[in-house]
Formats: structure tokens, C-alpha cells, sequence
């Protein structure tokens, strides 16, 4: 997708192109797909390692650990860091793809990822019940962090 394009449009334009990728594949192909989604996902910056130790970034209900910043960058925009075992690219690779869908774009759109993301990229069945609620805690936990983020704008 052309740079241009990704940046201009919104949370739920970002997330359906990526819907439609998973659209049409089997379970081992939406797996594939997740893992060069996971292959996308920035290294943790050097100063984020510091900080897993001491603020409270993890997702418990997530049996992978997987550690979230929700923040704003300088020019008012969303960004997520995120940093998520290697062991589990599938897991990863939803981070990533949560990672693009809101990169950029304002923080209150960025806390409206909506609940059905895992439904409408026919995930549910190809994860299973224990690792999908470990993934609707990851939305939720992103979402509350961006809502508060926008909160304190105002």
C-alpha cells in the first residue's frame, strides 16, 4: 500500500484492507499471513526494555507476554510500541497488525478499534478460545490506553 494512502486513511479503512487480506485464505494461510505481519512489528526501542520492568505495560489475561505502549507521537498522532514474545508469532503478528491500523492517525479514532476484529479476520476458529481472549484483551487494553491518551488532550 502506498505510503501516502496508509497515512490518509482512517482506523477502520486500515483495518478492513487488512480484513480483506485475510478474507480469502485457509487457516494455515491466515497463519502465514499473521507471521509476516509479526515480521513487520519494530524491535523494542533500547529505553522501552528499561521500562517493562517498572511500569505496568503487560496484558495479563494474555498468556504470551506481551507488553503495550499506547502513546502520542510529537506531530498529535497515534503510535503503538509494542513487544511480544518471540515464541508467538501469531500473537505478534495481531499486535502489528493493531500497530498499523491506528500508526498515526488521531488518538481518539485510535480508541475505536472496534470488538469484532477478530471475527471479521476469521481468526476465532483458527486460534482457538483461550489464545482469542488473550487477543480481545490486547483491544481492549489498547483502546482504554488511547481513550485515556485522548482524555488528557482536552
Amino acid at each position: 500500500m502506498p505510503e501516502e494512502s496508509r497515512d490518509s486513511a482512517g482506523v477502520r479503512v486500515r483495518l478492513d484492507r487488512m480484513v480483506e487480506e485475510f478474507a480469502d485464505l485457509d487457516a494455515r494461510e491466515k497463519l502465514e499471513l499473521l507471521v509476516d505481519f509479526a515480521n513487520g512489528l519494530p524491535a523494542l526501542p533500547a529505553e522501552y526494555e528499561a521500562r517493562k520492568a517498572v511500569e505496568d505495560r503487560r496484558v495479563h489475561e494474555c498468556q504470551t507476554p506481551v507488553f503495550l505502549w499506547p502513546e502520542t507521537i510529537p506531530a498529535g498522532g497515534a503510535r503503538l510500541v509494542a513487544d511480544v514474545a518471540p515464541e508467538a508469532p501469531t500473537v505478534k503478528g495481531f499486535v502489528a497488525v493493531l500497530a498499523e491500523a491506528v500508526a498515526g492517525r488521531p488518538v481518539g479514532e485510535a480508541a475505536t478499534l472496534p470488538d469484532d476484529i477478530l471475527e471479521r479476520m476469521g481468526l476465532v476458529e483458527v486460534l482457538g478460545m483461550m489464545r482469542t481472549g488473550g487477543l480481545r484483551s490486547i483491544v481492549a487494553r489498547v483502546r482504554r490506553g488511547f481513550a485515556e491518551l485522548a482524555r488528557s488532550q482536552v
